[in-house]
């Protein structure tokens, strides 16, 4: 049965696009949740509608246009967040709702578009990955692994606390818009497998399941990577053989190992505080029974 799969042209168009989805989301994530910001590849989502239907509209592939219109969106939702203290949540909500409304509207207006093209890219579609698809999701998956990579230390200062990064020296503006810009591509990547309104979730859900097991964030990037390739292969499989939508598919089975990631974690913290109490005990009985004993750093002056 698997061979029969992978005997089919567009599956392995599929499997591909989603091996990439599956590396590329979590490794950004990764840093969004750092900076609290969970939320903003849903919001890139909506704009990049907009980018789709210009997609249609202009004939063109609807991958790079989409790929355009998120990193503008991306870039003033930074913007916004940056300098738009007072009026930011308004300026960011009307942002969202007017970058799905014209994509919709984008769509209806074009000759090519239809109600059956917006689905395939809310959603996701297994059918519709075309060997154009899978260049541009080559091209845009390199760029972000290569950012999220290489420059991993000074985000992560940065999403850790910006005001240390710029004592530091880091420039924290530009890395803000190279996180903004990478969520962006990473939504234009993963747009044709789990959809537009359901990126988001493949962006946060794998790396809030790596934390609850991981205490590094060298692991929990490994592990979210891992948790990211694993539902995404597997959803992409599922959705083949029981005629069920790929991106729903995918980010039900993340929440899944969350859930029981969440489960195997509460007793082994719960066994490890204890275990931490019980250390802490004895060591202070020793330190009552016997205080001329010396340890080691006891003759450590500060």
């Amino acid at each position: 049965m698997i061979l029969e799969m992978l005997d089919s042209p567009f599956m392995q168009r599929a499997l591909l696009a989603a091996l990439l989805v599956g590396i590329t989301a979590p490794a950004v994530g990764i840093y969004l949740v750092q900076r609290r910001q969970a939320l903003m590849g849903d919001g890139i989502g909506h704009v990049a509608m907009t980018g789709v239907g210009l997609g249609f509209l202009m004939s063109t592939n609807p991958i790079w246009m989409a790929t355009l219109v998120s990193v503008l969106g991306a870039v003033l939702m930074e913007l916004i967040r940056t300098y738009g203290r007072t009026r930011g949540d308004i300026a960011l909500a009307m942002l969202f709702y007017g970058g799905m409304a014209g994509g919709v509207l984008l769509i209806e207006l074009s000759d090519t578009g239809s109600t059956a093209n917006l689905t395939t890219y809310l959603f996701g579609s297994l059918s519709t990955v075309s060997e154009q698809d899978v260049i541009a999701i080559v091209l845009l998956a390199a760029f972000v692994v290569l950012v999220s990579l290489g420059l991993r230390r000074q985000l992560f200062a940065v999403s850790q606390d910006e005001e240390f990064a710029r004592v530091t020296g880091l420039p924290v503006r530009a890395l803000n818009l190279l996180v903004a810009v990478t969520a962006a591509v990473t939504v234009s990547v993963a747009m044709r497998v789990v959809g537009l309104l359901l990126v988001s979730a493949l962006m946060v859900v794998p790396v809030a399941a790596a934390q609850q097991i991981s205490r590094s964030f060298k692991a929990t990037y490994a592990l979210s990577v891992a948790i990211g390739v694993t539902v995404a292969v597997a959803g992409t499989t599922t959705s083949y053989y029981q005629d069920v939508p790929p991106g729903a598919t995918i980010v039900m089975l993340a929440i899944a190992v969350f859930v029981v990631l969440t489960a195997l974690a509460t007793p082994l913290a719960r066994r490890r505080a204890r275990t931490l109490e019980v250390s802490g005990a004895n060591g202070s009985q020793c330190a009552v029974e016997m205080p001329g004993t010396r340890r080691p750093g006891d003759d450590v002056k500060v």
